[in-house]
C-alpha cells in the first residue's frame, strides 16, 4: 500500500510540474475555469474602450408597455433583452441580477466589430480595400498554389488555413486563444493549406489576424481605434472592456468585447443607418453593405451548398419574409438589425438552442425574433 501511495504522489507531483510549465498556461486556466462564461472578463486583463461622448437612448412613447411570455426568455438563461425602434428605446428587460449597466461578453459578436474597424481603416486610407494582400501587413501569409491570400478571404472566412474551431479540447487553437496568453503565437502559427476564396469555413483565428492587421495599419490599439471611430461617435453610454491575452497585450478580438445590451444595440442601429451616426459617415456605406451580404461565390462546407449565411464577419438569415443581418456569439449573444421594421433586437444570455439545419441558424433565434417582433408590432 505504501508503494502505491508513493507512486500516486510521484505522479501527482509530475502532473503538477507539467501543468506549471509556462507553455501550459492555457491548460491551467481551462482546468480552473472550464468552459467560457458571459461574465468572465474579471479573470483577464482588459483594455478600456472609452465612451467619450455618452448619450442615452431616448425612450419611445410606448417604452416597456408591451408584455411577452417570460418563460421563453428564462428557458435559455437570458440576462438581457432590448428592443430599439425608430432609434428609440422601446423595450428592455433583465434577469439574474443583470441591469442596464451590466457587462456581458460578446463572444463572437466581436468579429463583426473587427469587420467594422476594417471598414473604418479603409475609409481612413490605412487599408487600400478588402482585396489588399494580407502579405502587405504580414508577409508570412502570402500565396497558396499561386493564389494570393487577401483581406477579403479573411473577412469571409475563406482563408484556407489550418485552424480548428473547437472549445471542447484544451489543446485546440480556439481554447488556446481564449485561455492562453500568446495570441500572436497561435495566430501567426496558422499555415495556409488550401486555396483561399473557395470554401466558407468558420475560423476564429482569421479574425484575430484581421485584428493584428488593423493594429499594424492604423498604428494604435484595436480598442483605441474602435473607441475613436465607433464607440465614441455612436455615443455609447458606458466604457466597454476588451479582454487581452496578457497585461498590455493584444485584444482577444475574435471574442471578448464586454458591454451592456443597450450599447450593443448601437451596432445594430449603425447598420440601419447605413454606417452613419448623427449625419456623419463612420465607415464607407458600400463596405457595410458588402459586410452584411453573404458571399454566394463561396462553397459552404457545412451545408454543402453556396454560402447564403455569412458576409464580412456578419451573419444573415431569413425569417418570416424578413432578411436580417445580425451579430452572433457563443451561448446566444445576438444583435439583430431589421431594416423592414427600422428596429434592433438584442438578446444576451447563458445558453442557446441547437442548430436548425433547415434555416441554418440556432433554433433559439426564433424565440428572440418572435418576442421582439410582437413587441414592435404591439407598439405600432
Amino acid at each position: 500500500m505504501k508503494k502505491i501511495l508513493i507512486t500516486i504522489l510521484a505522479l501527482l507531483c509530475l502532473l503538477a510540474g507539467y501543468l506549471m510549465l509556462p507553455s501550459n498556461y492555457a491548460l491551467r486556466q481551462m482546468l480552473m475555469y472550464q468552459y467560457p462564461k458571459i461574465n468572465q472578463y474579471p479573470i483577464f486583463e482588459n483594455r478600456v474602450v472609452e465612451a467619450l461622448s455618452p448619450h442615452p437612448w431616448e425612450r419611445a412613447v410606448a417604452y416597456n408597455t408591451a408584455s411577452f411570455a417570460d418563460s421563453s426568455m428564462t428557458e435559455y438563461g437570458s440576462v438581457a433583452f432590448v428592443v430599439i425602434k425608430d432609434g428609440k428605446l422601446l423595450f428592455e428587460s433583465y434577469w439574474d441580477d443583470y441591469s442596464p449597466q451590466s457587462l456581458s461578453n460578446s463572444f463572437s459578436m466581436a468579429k463583426s466589430i473587427v469587420s467594422l474597424a476594417i471598414g473604418c481603416a479603409i475609409g481612413d486610407g490605412f487599408i487600400e480595400g478588402i482585396d489588399q494582400p494580407a502579405a502587405d501587413f504580414f508577409p508570412a501569409f502570402g500565396t497558396y498554389e499561386g493564389d494570393t491570400l487577401r483581406l477579403r478571404h479573411l473577412l469571409t472566412m475563406s482563408a484556407g488555413v489550418d485552424f480548428e474551431e473547437s472549445y471542447s479540447s484544451p489543446f485546440s487553437p480556439t481554447a488556446q486563444l481564449y485561455y492562453g496568453n500568446d495570441l500572436g503565437g497561435i495566430t501567426f502559427g496558422m499555415k495556409q493549406n488550401a486555396r483561399p476564396g473557395v470554401n466558407f469555413i468558420y475560423q476564429s483565428g482569421v479574425t484575430q489576424l484581421l485584428a493584428f492587421i488593423v493594429e499594424k495599419a492604423v498604428g494604435e490599439s484595436l480598442s483605441s481605434y474602435v473607441s475613436r471611430k465607433l464607440w465614441t461617435p455612436m455615443h455609447a453610454e458606458e466604457n466597454a472592456l476588451w479582454s487581452l491575452d496578457r497585461a498590455e497585450g493584444m485584444e482577444k478580438a475574435y471574442c471578448c468585447f464586454n458591454t451592456n445590451a443597450r450599447d450593443f444595440a448601437r451596432f445594430g442601429q449603425l447598420i440601419l443607418n447605413n454606417g452613419q451616426w448623427d449625419g456623419v459617415q463612420l465607415l464607407p456605406e458600400d463596405y457595410l453593405l458588402e459586410a452584411i451580404t453573404p458571399d454566394a461565390t463561396l462553397f459552404d462546407s457545412e451545408y454543402k451548398e453556396p454560402n447564403r449565411r455569412y458576409g464580412l464577419q456578419f451573419w444573415r438569415l431569413e425569417y418570416e419574409g424578413l432578411s436580417i443581418p445580425y451579430m452572433r456569439g457563443l451561448y446566444g449573444q445576438y444583435v439583430f438589425a431589421i431594416p423592414e421594421k427600422n428596429a434592433v433586437i438584442v438578446r444576451l444570455g447563458r445558453q442557446r438552442g441547437t442548430v436548425d439545419y433547415i434555416h441554418h441558424y440556432p433554433s433559439d433565434i426564433n424565440l428572440w425574433l418572435s418576442a421582439g417582433l410582437r413587441i414592435i408590432d404591439a407598439a405600432s
